[in-house]
């Protein structure tokens, strides 16, 4: 008796003082960590940073998005541990081998062990062993079982807070990188508009300008595969330096502020990265679907967990080698038609210099890769508490530390080299972005932009209303006797005659 107590008590003998203090710490808990979203929100706003504050609302689309998940886990979970299925279908594409177990009596003895060993042995709730029975009853297995819910559970949440964690991370010390440009900004701003350097002509020799003898020198301009291969070791040291942002920022001014050549380029680019960091801290529906292959393809002997440690990896070193040949193009494409120029050397910003001609290809791939790397840290240290370090899953020494420094190796240079780089290069597409106008103005022009569209709509609905009236009018002319008919063959060149017209 004391036994079946101990296995599974109800609220019905529990003492009230445990719920309460298990409700009360609860409850503490989930009111601490919203009231500090809410002030956080708070705060971004009281400090005009719209951008992060949407980011954090995104934050919090997520965690009802799992608040969601939990309840449904939660909700049919008895339905769940309920599905039977044969024990066959139960001993393919596992992620450890079964042990082996000697059968001397066939059919019903094997019957019998095999869920055993497949089952966990305790239960979560009291209804575990009732589902398990229920099962063997039918001469079959549960589809799973009520621990192994509650480990999915427990994964789902684990992958959402690390990949929230390494994004927020990630764009703090990129945005710190960027953040040290700031002193370029302030040197060409001091530089380039002195009135009196202004005023005075001159003249500049395209092959001894600093940018082009940085990327347009040496053996890779005569080599197409030589120059990518400059571009995949120039993102590991010196990514940026100040002749090329210097020449990137001049070439966006020159191409989208003519008229306000005292643009500040940083602050605009500081205000892009905010608005991408939004989509960079959710997590989008196929990457979902990516998590679904995985864990479908995670069968034992197979070291997926192993092999798609690479994915994101080697991805990452393309990303960063296609940003830094970007620019390689463009210093590429001046050298090559110009000797000397008048005035200050002007790259030609383009959307064709990217894949698929769309810069913005190049976030999705960055969120990608973040999503990915910080699903491997997860499943590594979700399996580590849960299941310990020798776990069959976790697999042998040689696959987990590989798996652990490419993890700490895609984290960091994503952080202080590619991140910056895609800030930086993604400008020198053919559009801008939004962020080039400051809040207030953005709001502004989507107010107009609406006005605009309201007025259109209305012009088109009293046009409709009119062809209408015409059409009524001529049919109600049309009447003999009190017969009445139409002649659409008429009516209907008329209207496209006055259409015309218009």
């Amino acid at each position: 008796m004391a036994g079946e107590v101990e296995e599974g008590t109800t609220l019905e003998f529990t003492p009230t003082w445990v719920v309460a203090a298990v409700c009360t710490v609860i409850v503490g808990i989930s009111l601490a960590v919203e009231r500090f979203i809410h002030f956080s929100g708070k705060y971004l706003k009281k400090k005009n940073q719209k951008p992060l504050y949407e980011a954090l609302q995104k934050v919090k689309e997520e965690l009802m998005l799992l608040g969601f998940i939990s309840l449904l886990l939660t909700a049919f979970q008895g339905r769940i541990v309920k599905l039977c299925v044969p024990v066959d279908a139960m001993t393919h594409l596992l992620p450890c081998s079964l042990p082996s177990v000697a059968s001397s009596t066939g059919g019903e003895e094997s019957l019998k062990i095999i869920p055993d060993s497949m089952l966990q042995k305790r239960h979560l709730l009291a209804e575990g062993s009732d589902s398990e029975d229920y099962c063997k009853s039918k001469g079959k297995v549960p589809l799973l079982s009520l621990e192994s819910l509650h480990h999915l559970h427990t994964f789902i949440f684990v992958l959402a807070i690390v990949h929230v964690t390494f994004s927020v991370l990630t764009v703090v010390f990129g945005g710190a990188k960027i953040h040290l440009w700031k002193h370029w900004e302030d040197s060409i701003a001091k530089d380039n508009y002195n009135n009196e350097q202004v005023l005075k002509p001159s003249f500049t020799h395209v092959h001894q300008h600093d940018f082009i003898k940085k990327r347009f020198s040496g053996v890779d301009k005569h080599s197409v595969m030589l120059s990518w291969l400059q571009s995949f070791f120039k993102q590991f040291y010196g990514s940026v330096t100040k002749s090329d942002y210097s020449a990137l920022r001049l070439g966006f001014i020159m191409t989208h502020c003519r008229g306000n050549p005292k643009f500040n380029f940083h602050q605009y680019m500081i205000r892009a990265l905010e608005d991408d960091f939004r989509t960079v801290v959710g997590i989008s529906w196929y990457l979902w679907i990516f998590v679904m292959i995985f864990l479908l393809l995670n069968i034992n002997g197979w070291h997926t967990y192993f092999w798609i440690a690479f994915f994101p990896f080697v991805l990452l070193l393309a990303v960063g080698t296609k940003l830094e040949h970007v620019i390689s193009q463009l210093a590429h494409e001046v050298a090559e038609k110009h000797v000397a120029i008048e005035g200050e050397l002007v790259v030609q910003p383009s959307d064709d210099h990217f894949w698929f001609h769309r810069p913005h290809v190049v976030l999705l791939l960055i969120h990608f890769i973040l999503f990915q790397n910080a699903f491997e840290i997860a499943f590594f240290f979700w399996i580590w508490v849960q299941y310990g370090f020798y776990s069959c899953i976790m697999g042998q020494v040689q696959y987990i530390v590989p798996r652990i420094l490419i993890g700490i190796f895609i984290q960091v240079l994503c952080s202080f080299s590619t991140l910056p780089l895609y800030a930086l290069v993604t400008q020198m597409g053919t559009h801008f972005k939004k962020s080039i106008f400051d809040d207030h103005v953005q709001t502004g022009l989507l107010g107009w932009a609406q006005m605009v569209r309201n007025k259109k709509g209305l012009r088109i609905a009293s046009g409709g209303s009119s062809q209408r009236r015409s059409t009524e009018g001529s049919a109600a002319g049309i009447q003999i006797g009190g017969t009445s008919f139409k002649e659409p063959a008429e009516v209907r060149p008329a209207y496209d005659s006055e259409n015309s017209k218009d």
